[in-house]
C-alpha cells in the first residue's frame, strides 16, 4: 500500500494524459473490433503477449529475449493488415464531416425519388424479379460504380424494372443510385466476409451485407425466389418489408433532420413499425 501511494503521489498531470490516452487508444481498438471476427485474434495476440513477456521477464534469457524485441515490430504490421476492413472502416468514419445526409437536394425531390425507389421494388416484387440497388450516401462508391456500365439517368421506377428484367444486358448486378440519379448498373460489389445466419441467402444478400459493412451505403434487395423485400444497413440486413414501410425507413434514414422537425413520438412509432420484422419463417423462402 505504501508502494501505491508512493507511487501516486508522484504522478504529474501529464502522465496522467498519458495514462488517459494510452487507455482510450486501447479501448477505441477494442470498440472497433467489438463483434466481429477481429475480436479474437486481438484476444488471442493479448494472451500470446502476457505468456511471451512473463516468460521473457525471467533472468538469462538473452536469445529469447532478442527474438521477442525484433518481432514485435513485425507483429504489430501483421495485425495491420489483419485488421484493415475494421481499420478502414473506422477512418471513413473519422473522414466524414457531417452527419448522414442524402446529398444536397431538396426535400421534394428526395421524398420523389424514394417513392419511384420505392414503387420499383414493389413492382419488382410482385413479379419475382430479383434486384440489387444500392444508394450511395457520404462514403463515395466511385470505385464500384467504375465496374459496371453508365446510365446517369434519373430515377424512375420503370426504367428501374426494365433493368432487373430477366435476362436483360444489366439485370445482373447492381445499381448504383447518387442523389437523384441512376449513375450505373451490372456493378460489382464485395461479398460479405461474416457469417450469415440464414443459409439460404443468396449472392444478392450477401452483396448487399458486404457493401454496407465497408461503406454507410444503404442496399435494397429483392429476392427472385420469395419477392422477399430486405434492406441493408452497417452490415445488418431487415427483411419482409413493403412498399410503405420502406418509404418510411427510407425517409427516416435519408432525411433525418425531418424526422428531428416532426413529433419525437411519432417518429420513434414509425420507426418501430417499420423496423419490425416478421418472426414466422417459412422454410426456405429467403
Amino acid at each position: 500500500m505504501t508502494d501505491i501511494l508512493w507511487v501516486l503521489s508522484k504522478l504529474e498531470l501529464r502522465n496522467l494524459v498519458d495514462i488517459l490516452l494510452v487507455a482510450g487508444v486501447f479501448y477505441g481498438v477494442l470498440m472497433l473490433v467489438r463483434g466481429t471476427q477481429a475480436m479474437q485474434l486481438i484476444k488471442g495476440t493479448m494472451l500470446v503477449a502476457i505468456v511471451l513477456a512473463l516468460i521473457g521477464s525471467i533472468a538469462g534469457l538473452t536469445a529469447f529475449n532478442w527474438l521477442l524485441r525484433n518481432a514485435a515490430q513485425a507483429l504489430l504490421i501483421v495485425v495491420v493488415i489483419v485488421l484493415q476492413p475494421e481499420l478502414r472502416r473506422a477512418l471513413d468514419r473519422l473522414g466524414r464531416a457531417s452527419g448522414i445526409t442524402f446529398l444536397a437536394e431538396s426535400d421534394s425531390a428526395v421524398d420523389r425519388t424514394i417513392r419511384e425507389i420505392a414503387n420499383s421494388c414493389g413492382r419488382l416484387s410482385e413479379m419475382h424479379h430479383g434486384a440489387l440497388i444500392v444508394i450511395e450516401r457520404e462514403t463515395g462508391l466511385q470505385d464500384y460504380i467504375d465496374t459496371g456500365v453508365s446510365i446517369h439517368s434519373a430515377v424512375v421506377s420503370e426504367l428501374l424494372q426494365t433493368v432487373f428484367f430477366p435476362n436483360t444486358a444489366l439485370h445482373d448486378g447492381a445499381v448504383i443510385i447518387r442523389g437523384n440519379e441512376i449513375v450505373a448498373a451490372a456493378c460489382l460489389l464485395p461479398l460479405t466476409e461474416s457469417v450469415v445466419s440464414d443459409v439460404h441467402l443468396g449472392t444478392r444478400h450477401r452483396a448487399a451485407i458486404g457493401i454496407t459493412e465497408t461503406t454507410d451505403a444503404i442496399a435494397l434487395v429483392v429476392s427472385e425466389e420469395t419477392g422477399i423485400i430486405s434492406m441493408a444497413r452497417s452490415g445488418r440486413i431487415v427483411r419482409h418489408l413493403d412498399e410503405r414501410r420502406l418509404v418510411t425507413l427510407l425517409q427516416t434514414l435519408l432525411k433525418p433532420e425531418q424526422a428531428r422537425k416532426g413529433n419525437v413520438r411519432d417518429w420513434i412509432s414509425r420507426v418501430l413499425d417499420t423496423l419490425h420484422v416478421q418472426h414466422k419463417k417459412h422454410k426456405g423462402q429467403l
